[in-house]
């Protein structure tokens, strides 16, 4: 049931406009309904979380002075739970829907209750500001329901509920990883067929770093056998890139030294490329500019500014004094930079915020430092040759 307060038309006019940013959450879960009736057909359907949708919901939403506001109320009537959803806007102006979450007898199962309500939350949520949260089950690229008879009984949904009170459906036959619902065996199968063929067609490491801002996260969605079947051909789609430049950039020097007549041998070379010896070093790269311009951006898990530029320490090998190359750096907002600070394992804390920090890192060094359309030109630096490191030389 929808209510409002006497005059809307301030509110009305803030939330035309959060719309127009507003765009749907990823759906990056995925659930199946299971009919109670033998032999009946599973439907499987992909769905954003609260979460994510929250994120979005509130980011836009604050923008134009709204705040979202839900909570939950007994009807001893009624016998049910209901949940109370409301935007509020800084005239006094509201809007408020009423969503039935459960009976009052599933109080005792909290787990139950839980699972209803977060449901319900993301229900009522969406459909007051406006977002698609989930995929029709009309889609036509779902498997066909078997066509129901007299005595068949509604699909029952596998409703499991997970360390915070959120709740998520669990897939027939598949365990639960890391909060998230894994897809069935032939769903995984034909993603990750899909993902491989789009990993080997990227050309350069730019193609990488966006593909892997874009698609790297349906990863966790798969099998556990199909995610490290994708991500061991991602990493080995990377190497290449990085062999094949360096060899190219040894290449035009060679032939830049040859042709300006320095055919006498070095008593001592200037420095040494050790990434292309046969045990590469890491090479750790310090530019300022780059740092200053990763603390600019919003916070990579809140969206709050302003930033600190933190360095992944898992992104390299550890050195004794030295953080890793400044290429490895994401925007954490003050709090979560200490709190990844204090945590004794990063790349755990990064798995469980669901974000992957080094595909981030990546896009945001190709910003301030764009790959050249050719390597090692005549009278050119190689790539980041002036900022490296003395002491990782």
């Amino acid at each position: 049931m929808q209510r409002s307060s006497e005059t809307i038309g301030t509110i009305a006019a803030a939330l035309a406009k959060a719309q127009a940013q507003l765009v749907n959450p990823e759906k990056s879960l995925v659930g199946t309904i299971r009919s109670d009736q033998a032999g009946a057909a599973e439907r499987s359907f992909r769905y954003a979380p609260l979460s994510s949708g929250l994120d979005i919901v509130r980011r836009t939403l604050s923008q134009h002075e709204i705040a979202t506001v839900q909570t939950t109320a007994i009807d001893e009537t009624a016998g049910i739970v209901r949940l109370s959803t409301v935007l509020a806007h800084a005239s006094g102006e509201w809007i408020a829907s009423d969503w039935p979450v459960c009976a009052i007898s599933e109080t005792a199962a909290p787990h139950r209750m839980g699972a209803a309500l977060t449901y319900a939350r993301r229900y009522a949520l969406f459909t007051l500001v406006g977002i698609a949260g989930e995929d029709d089950l009309d889609a036509p690229d779902l498997v066909a329901p078997t066509p129901p008879t007299p005595q068949s009984k509604t699909p029952k949904r596998d409703i499991q509920t997970d360390g915070n009170g959120g709740s998520h459906r669990k897939l027939a036959g598949a365990a639960n990883r890391g909060g998230q619902s894994e897809l069935s065996v032939t769903l995984s199968a034909s993603l990750r067929d899909e993902l491989l063929r789009e990993i080997e067609s990227l050309e350069t490491g730019d193609d990488a770093a966006v593909w892997a801002q874009q698609r790297l996260g349906a990863k966790s969605t798969l099998h556990s056998a199909d995610a490290v079947h994708v991500e061991r051909n991602f990493q080995d789609r990377l190497v290449r890139f990085t062999t094949d430049a360096a060899a190219g950039s040894v290449q035009k020097v060679e032939q830049r030294s040859h042709r300006s007549g320095q055919g006498k041998k070095r008593s001592r070379p200037a420095t040494i490329d050790k990434t292309v010896l046969a045990l590469p070093a890491p090479r750790r790269i310090r530019d300022r500019d780059h740092v200053k311009s990763v603390a600019k951006q919003p916070c990579l898990v809140c969206g709050r500014s302003p930033a600190d530029a933190h360095h992944l320490r898992f992104a390299q090998s550890p050195a004794l004094g030295r953080k890793v190359s400044d290429e490895f750096t994401v925007p954490l907002c003050r709090g979560h930079h200490r709190e990844v600070h204090r945590c004794g394992d990063e790349a755990a804390w990064w798995t469980r915020t669901g974000i992957d920090p080094s595909a981030a890192a990546r896009v945001l060094w190709l910003k301030t430092h764009p790959l050249p359309s050719s390597i090692g030109q005549a009278g050119s630096k190689l790539p980041n040759e002036a900022n490296l490191e003395a002491g990782s030389l």
